[in-house]
């Protein structure tokens, strides 16, 4: 949904219902836990948590839409702007870019003509450096969907990016 405005923003009633749901997990005045779940949510149905999208949440869960927005904008999980079919997270922590995230960074960058935060012409890759993703250990490492691909290689990110290219939906949501 590229261009959202506040007049065509709402759940369809299955997923009002699951946020309804979520919410009743806890305490009278206390929505806001649910924030996180209903954000992924937002997300899934709208392809992204545009400024209109958030301040729909906010009202679902009677907060204020500066709460949203700060949730939204810290974790890296949560895009404000519209992003491509495969969106290849790569780590920036220490360890990775000890281990060469940066150069991998400018190598992908360099082939897919498109900088950090950009998505491709196209609108099959968005490249996103992010923090730490939980792997030092096999570092240098991106995320893709819910796929981790570790110890990279520019080799290895042409296979992958070959891989995504043919087929961005079932290889970014882990299926082969």
């Amino acid at each position: 949904m590229e261009n959202q405005n506040i007049e065509n923003i709402q759940f369809p009633k299955e997923l009002l219902d699951e946020v309804k749901r979520i919410t009743s997990l806890f305490p009278e005045g206390k929505q806001k836990s649910a924030l996180i779940r209903v954000l992924h949510i937002a997300q899934a149905h709208f392809g992204y948590l545009s400024a209109p999208v958030m301040d729909y949440v906010a009202r679902l869960l009677l907060i204020q839409p500066i709460e949203v927005y700060e949730v939204a904008t810290f974790y890296s999980m949560y895009d404000t702007q519209p992003v491509g079919k495969v969106k290849l997270e790569v780590c920036r922590t220490g360890p990775c870019m000890i281990e060469g995230a940066e150069k991998l960074v400018s190598y992908i960058e360099k082939k897919l003509g498109i900088k950090d935060g950009e998505t491709t012409e196209d609108g099959v890759f968005t490249l996103k450096t992010v923090e730490c993703l939980g792997a030092c250990g096999y570092a240098p490492m991106l995320q893709a969907g819910e796929k981790f691909h570790e110890h990279l290689t520019e080799e290895k990110v042409d296979v992958l990016i070959e891989q995504y290219r043919l087929n961005p939906v079932a290889n970014y949501m882990g299926q082969e």
